[in-house]
């Protein structure tokens, strides 16, 4: 597809509107995740809002990864992860994950982990998890963008109240109105 564009495009945000930028970010709601690997390099994990749907056909996510994440160099090295999307419950283990004063072991120790047909971790209780390989990356800004192909999704049994990130804070959803 061609796109042409008829009119001059503005550049980037400047500096000082950057803030703006993650104030206008902090407005859209997102769905609380633990994303989690495992292989050569041990279990990681980090709490990750920016996870999105890609296609249906093949399945397949987004996961924006910063690169600061203690737990990025090995995400790509081992070239799986799973998606363990969280419930109102569960926001303990979420601040857990994203605290970088916490050790892996400390982070991991905070919840009962399954072993995926990946080998990533599986987080029991979660809403649900989706298994996956790592299929392509792009660095972006500050973030490496991972598409990932989906290989077993896990639905929780029943339905429970969902964890958001809305106006930095976390926020609970009803699973049914």
């Amino acid at each position: 597809m061609n796109i042409s564009v008829k009119a001059p495009v503005p550049g980037a945000l400047e500096a000082e509107s950057a803030q703006r930028f993650r104030d206008g970010m902090a407005l859209l709601a997102g769905a609380v995740t633990i994303v989690t690997t495992d292989g050569g390099n041990g279990r990681h994990g980090f709490t990750a809002t920016a996870v999105c749907s890609v296609s249906d056909a093949p399945p397949t996510l987004l996961v924006c990864i910063n690169r600061t994440t203690s737990a990025h160099p090995h995400v790509l090295d081992h070239g799986v992860l799973a998606v363990n999307v969280l419930g109102g419950a569960q926001q303990a283990l979420s601040s857990a994950f994203g605290s970088r004063s916490k050790t892996m072991d400390e982070r991991f120790a905070g919840a009962r982990w399954q072993r995926g047909v990946t080998g990533a971790p599986l987080l029991d209780g979660a809403l649900a998890t989706f298994e996956c390989r790592v299929e392509r990356v792009v660095e972006a800004g500050t973030h490496t963008v991972v598409f990932a192909q989906v290989l077993d999704v896990h639905l929780a049994g029943e339905q429970t109240d969902g964890l958001v990130w809305f106006a930095r804070r976390y926020a609970v959803l009803p699973a049914s109105c």
